[in-house]
């Protein structure tokens, strides 16, 4: 069985624990920036207890365009995560899209990513779920949009015959129609009863696929994401930016930086009453 909770470092995340969050921009686009926002991220869990990982990406592999901005690549993108992880003592993430990425992104990175689209390719979660058990790491998959939460348990049997029982799963949207995305609640408790915690990728599921950009409806994050914690989420996968419209990915799904302690504080009071429903009634989970 996967465990759960999960430890990310010292921290956990899962069942009966605090809110997890795991948040950076969406793609490096400098090291500068990269330490601004780590900076006050950290500044802001320590004042408010959060338990975070910082997450951002060495390379946007699924971009429309050719020529868009994908990030510096896998050497120096992980070199600038490894100092964040330094610098700051929290853990990082990041996502991987080859299996050649798997050992050298888990020698750095607590959580080792697998993007939505890429979570039914047997080699590459093999190599990251070897990889981060080798490392003492944690593999989070991204659930398909194309797929039903129900045979998300494949991918976490894959992890575990691979070796790494550390486990989390990551809802962000099912695609509906044309160029929508759309959230089913019942997904976290349905893939949690997988024994696995459940992340809720609050930017990634207000996207709106399609045309020469993908673009996002940001002022939707409060919404969902307070469903979503209010359903059992147990750790919320958030990317946030200083200027979110000035970024070089994903500007339109990024939740502003001084924006996030208000809305945070919002999620945590909304676990404290789950956790203490839980505590009285017991978990909500859909049993395979």
């Amino acid at each position: 069985m996967p465990n759960n909770p999960v430890g990310v470092g010292a921290r956990l995340c899962g069942r009966g624990q605090p809110l997890l969050l795991i948040a950076g921009p969406c793609v490096i686009e400098s090291e500068e920036l990269v330490m601004q926002v780590a900076e006050r991220l950290v500044e802001f869990a320590a004042q408010s207890g959060t338990n975070l990982v910082f997450k951002s990406s060495f390379d946007k592999a699924n971009r429309t365009s050719y020529s868009s901005f994908r990030g510096p690549g896998l050497e120096r993108g992980l070199e600038i995560l490894a100092k964040v992880r330094d610098r700051f003592g929290v853990p990082v993430t990041t996502d991987i899209h080859e299996t050649f990425h798997a050992e050298p992104a888990a020698a750095v990175c607590g959580i080792v990513q697998i993007p939505a689209f890429l979570a039914r390719q047997t080699d590459l979660v093999h190599a990251a779920a070897e990889a981060t058990a080798k490392h003492g790491g944690v593999i989070n998959v991204k659930k398909p949009q194309f797929i039903a939460p129900e045979d998300t348990v494949h991918i976490v049997r894959k992890c575990e015959e691979a070796g790494n029982p550390n486990v989390l799963l990551t809802d962000r949207g099912t695609t509906f129609g044309y160029g929508r995305l759309i959230n089913d609640m019942r997904c976290i408790p349905i893939m949690q009863g997988f024994g696995v915690p459940v992340v809720f990728d609050a930017t990634h599921s207000v996207q709106m696929p399609g045309g020469k950009t993908t673009g996002g409806q940001r002022h939707m994050i409060p919404t969902l994401v307070r469903a979503a914690v209010a359903a059992g989420a147990d750790a919320v996968f958030m990317e946030t930016h200083p200027r979110p419209d000035e970024a070089l990915s994903d500007g339109p799904n990024m939740w502003p930086l001084d924006r996030l302690p208000e809305l945070w504080s919002q999620l945590v009071k909304i676990r404290s009453l789950v956790l203490d429903w839980e505590a009285t009634n017991g978990a909500a989970t859909f049993s395979s």
